[in-house]
C-alpha cells in the first residue's frame, strides 16, 4: 500500500479558543471521526473524547471511569473541515470557559460505522486501512469472544472502554511484556497481566477477549480504538530511559506531530506531546491523560526529522526518561522522513 505523504489528511492537532457559544472549529483538514479535547488553561476541566461511531454529543471522560454521557451542546457535529461545538453549559470542558486555550487531537477513520462480522461478536466499525486506525463498538457476552477491528493488519495498540458503566480505560500495546498485559489510560498504574480476563491476542482481522467486565461484560456496551503501524505515519514501540539530557534517540521514520508515552514498570502519568503546542524545539508543553491538569512546562524531548531525541531529566510521575525506566509510546507524523513524492522532512 502507498505510503502517506500528507499526514495532516489523517491526523491533525487543532488549537482553538473557547467562546461559550456556538463555535465552529475549522482547519482540521478533514472531517474527523475521533476528536480528543482538553482545555489547556484549566486544571479542573477533563479530557473528553468524541467519535463518529457512537455519535456527536456523547463525550467520554478520559481521566476517569465514567460511563458515556449524552449532552446536546458539547460537540454537536463532525464537519468537512473540523467540528462544531455548542455552548457546553454543563461544563464538560470543551467550550464552557470563554477565552480559554484548548487543544484538539483529530484522527480520520472511515466515516459512518458498518457491520463487521469477522469476529464471534458482530461489531460496528469505522476503519481506515491506509492510516491504520479504526473505531468500533460491540456488546459483550461475558464469555471468551473475538471482535472484528477492520484494519486488515494486526494492531499495535488497542484501547477499550465500557460505555454504559463505570470502568477503567484498558490499553494493550506491542511494547508491553505481553499482549495480555494492560495499562489504564485514566490512571498512573504500571502494567498488569490480565491473564484470561482481558485482551488475549490479535491478528489481521480480530482481537480475542476474555470475560472481564472491563472488556466483555454480558450485555455491556463497549467502544474500541485500534491503531496499526504505518510506514512514515505512525510508530509504536518501547524504550528504556537514561535520565540524561543526552537521552536515547527513538527512530520513527518521520517528524512527529503527536506522541503519547507511559512508563510501564512503575506508576507514572501518561504524557502527551504535540507539534502545535510546541511549534519549535525543545518540546516542553505536556498534558496527562490520567488527570485534568492544565498544560505544564517541562523539557521532554526534541522532535527531529526522523524521530524523537529524549532530553528529560525529571524523576517525578511526569518523567519521560527516568534512568532504567521502561516506556511505551505511540507517535503520529507531521511528515514522513522521505515520502514517495521524494520530498524530505526537515528539522524544526
Amino acid at each position: 500500500m502507498a505510503q502517506i505523504n500528507k499526514s495532516n489528511e489523517y491526523f491533525n492537532t487543532k488549537l482553538y479558543t473557547q467562546n461559550a457559544s456556538t463555535n465552529a472549529i475549522t482547519g482540521v483538514n478533514f472531517q474527523p471521526d475521533f476528536t480528543w479535547i482538553k482545555n489547556r488553561d484549566s486544571g479542573t476541566r477533563d479530557h473528553r473524547i468524541f467519535d463518529s461511531v457512537r455519535g456527536a454529543n456523547k463525550p467520554l471522560k478520559v481521566n476517569g471511569t465514567n460511563a458515556e454521557a449524552t449532552e446536546t451542546d458539547t460537540l454537536n457535529s463532525f464537519d468537512s473541515d473540523g467540528f462544531t461545538l455548542g455552548a457546553d453549559t454543563q461544563g464538560y470542558g470543551v467550550n464552557d470557559l470563554s477565552g480559554n486555550n484548548t487543544v484538539s487531537w483529530n484522527w480520520l477513520a472511515g466515516g459512518t460505522g458498518v457491520s463487521n462480522t469477522d469476529g464471534s461478536i458482530t461489531s460496528t466499525v469505522s476503519a481506515n486501512t491506509i492510516s491504520g486506525f479504526s473505531i468500533g463498538t460491540y456488546t459483550g457476552t461475558g464469555a471468551s469472544a473475538t471482535i472484528g477491528h477492520g484494519l486488515g493488519t494486526s494492531p499495535s495498540m488497542v484501547i477499550i472502554k465500557r460505555t454504559d458503566s463505570a470502568e477503567n480505560w484498558r490499553v494493550h500495546h506491542v511494547g508491553l511484556t505481553g499482549l495480555t498485559y494492560r495499562l489504564a489510560l485514566d490512571t498512573t498504574q504500571a502494567e498488569y497481566d490480565e491473564t484470561t480476563s482481558g485482551l488475549q491476542s490479535w491478528n489481521s482481522s480480530t482481537f480475542t477477549l476474555g470475560s472481564g467486565g472491563s472488556y466483555n461484560a454480558s450485555g455491556g456496551s463497549f467502544v474500541f480504538y485500534a491503531f496499526a503501524e504505518k510506514k512514515g505515519f505512525s510508530k509504536a514501540f518501547s524504550y528504556t530511559g537514561n535520565g540524561s539530557t543526552d537521552g536515547s534517540f527513538i527512530y520513527c521514520g518521520f517528524r512527529p506531530a503527536f506522541v503519547i508515552t507511559k512508563r510501564t514498570d512503575s506508576a507514572s502519568d501518561w504524557v502527551i506531546l504535540d507539534n502545535k503546542r510546541n511549534s519549535f524545539n525543545v518540546v516542553d508543553k505536556k498534558l496527562e491523560s490520567s488527570n485534568s491538569d492544565a498544560d505544564t512546562t517541562q523539557t521532554a524531548c526534541d522532535f527531529l526529522s526522523n524521530g524523537i531525541k529524549l532530553k528529560d531529566t525529571t524523576t517525578s510521575y511526569l518523567g519521560t526518561n527516568i534512568s532504567g525506566g521502561s516506556y511505551i509510546y505511540m507517535a503520529f507524523a507531521e511528515s514522513p522522513l522521505v515520502g514517495t513524492n521524494n520530498i524530505p522532512a526537515v528539522a524544526r
